[in-house]
This record gives structure tokens, C-alpha cells and sequence, in this order.
């Protein structure tokens, strides 16, 4: 089995634990909800945690593009989720490094009312896993 099938297995059994071997040492996590990405290792998979166990509802991927981005092996994977009570649709494009490994990873997501949504969700999430200070 190849990173992404592994990647695609883990989060839809919602198994952020088997994400860890998956990514490269500095990866990178293109979110729609801030304009710089989360970068590192811990946050990474942090924010991969806060997705998988508090924000996402009846996640699932509904199909899969494969070929190149700027030379790196590129994969895009199409998905439907649920956040809030709110029907998101989205993409993850996933680059992977010369070890197989995932070293950039985009989101984009659609509707607006989605990103808002996924922004206040994750926010809650990374403050309550401690990754993020509270605001107060």
C-alpha cells in the first residue's frame, strides 16, 4: 500500500495516530482558514488530530486525481464532509517528497459558510488540545 492509500485508509477510519510515519520531517499544511500554513511535524499532526477526532462529521472520500505539481508528485483527493451541520466539498492536494512522503498538503473547501465553519471548528480545537493559547 503507497502513502496516499495509507493516508486515504487512516483518516477515513479517523486514525490520526496512523498519520504520523506518513509525513515528512518539515512538512507543510495549506489550510483555507489562515493565510500562513501550519509548519512542523507536531502541529501538523495536531491539527490532523483536531480534524479528524472534533471537527469532521461523516468525512469521506468521493474520488482521486493523480500526476505532478511543480515537479513533485502531486495527488489530489475529492471529499464530502459534514461540519456543524453544515454540507462542505473539498479537496486535499497532497505533495509528496522524494521518500514517498507527504510534504505539502492544501485544503480548499466550498461553500464560504464551509470555511467559516472549519475556521471557528478547528480554531476551538487546536486551543483545547493546547496547541493554540486561549484568547482569554
Amino acid at each position: 500500500m503507497n502513502t496516499i492509500d495509507r493516508f486515504r485508509t487512516a483518516v477515513e477510519q479517523r486514525d490520526a495516530d496512523a498519520l504520523e510515519p506518513l509525513f515528512a520531517a518539515e512538512p507543510r499544511f495549506f489550510s483555507p482558514i489562515k493565510f500562513k500554513p501550519f509548519e512542523g511535524r507536531a502541529m501538523v499532526l495536531g491539527v490532523f488530530g483536531v480534524l479528524l477526532r472534533r471537527v469532521f462529521e461523516e468525512f469521506h472520500y468521493v474520488g482521486e486525481l493523480n500526476g505532478t505539481v511543480e515537479a513533485a508528485d502531486a495527488h489530489v483527493l475529492v471529499f464530502r464532509a459534514v461540519v456543524n451541520g453544515k454540507q462542505i466539498h473539498g479537496i486535499d492536494l497532497i505533495r509528496l517528497d522524494d521518500d514517498s512522503l507527504i510534504s505539502e498538503f492544501t485544503v480548499m473547501v466550498r461553500p464560504l459558510s464551509a470555511v467559516t465553519a472549519i475556521g471557528e471548528a478547528v480554531h476551538a480545537g487546536l486551543v483545547a488540545e493546547r496547541l493554540l493559547p486561549s484568547a482569554g
